[in-house]
């Protein structure tokens, strides 16, 4: 899986744009809630990536941020929502907006998206509320480093494990804060199981 991809623009022809990673050009599909983000062409930009894997294709989504990859990869767990519709929701409306509409079941506001009927509307409303409180803990309980380093990685690991956000955040400090030098993802991540047994 490709996770994200660093490389200056050659191409923006909204949703398609064109990454040229070290002479290597990449074709992604991004909403428009991330060109809106993007620099102009020919500067260099990081995007995080989710891939699809079709019969007949294989496509790349980007994102600016960690909360738009997330908003999409948990559309696509709803019934019914595929990538060309959960791409129209982050081009129509903000993360926060789209939590907005869902925590306050407002269905007509996301029937205005185009390519969101009033089933599917919801459809969402129903099945995103969860998923919506695990993805704003993430984005309120991840650290600061949680796109690099050891903290960030560590982080990714425990979530991936199944732990929650606030509980793998609370590891993490432990962990650290422990006597000795922590200079590896592997060694934070055995400290803060290590602190979960206890």
């Amino acid at each position: 899986m490709i996770g994200s991809l660093r490389g200056r623009i050659a191409v923006k022809s909204p949703p398609q744009l064109l990454l040229d990673v070290s002479g290597v050009g990449y074709e992604l599909e991004a909403p428009m809630s991330t060109f809106y983000g993007l620099p102009a062409v020919g500067e260099e930009v990081r995007l995080l990536t989710h891939l699809v894997i079709r019969e007949d294709a294989h496509i790349l989504y980007g994102f600016v941020t960690q909360a738009e990859r997330q908003l999409f990869r948990n559309l696509l767990k709803v019934s019914g929502v595929g990538p060309k519709i959960a791409l129209g929701i982050l081009s129509g409306t903000t993360v926060e907006g789209f939590a907005s509409c869902v925590t306050t079941n407002d269905v007509s506001a996301l029937t205005r998206i185009p390519g969101v009927g009033r089933k599917t509307a919801e459809r969402l409303v129903i099945e995103m509320r969860d998923r919506l409180v695990d993805a704003e803990a993430v984005a309120i309980n991840a650290p600061e480093t949680s796109t690099a380093g050891v903290e960030g990685e560590t982080f990714s690991a425990l979530v991936a494990l199944g732990y929650k956000p606030a509980e793998a955040t609370r590891l993490i400090k432990a962990a650290a804060a422990g006597e000795g030098g922590l200079n590896t993802t592997e060694e934070l991540i055995r400290r803060a199981l290590q602190g979960a047994l206890r």
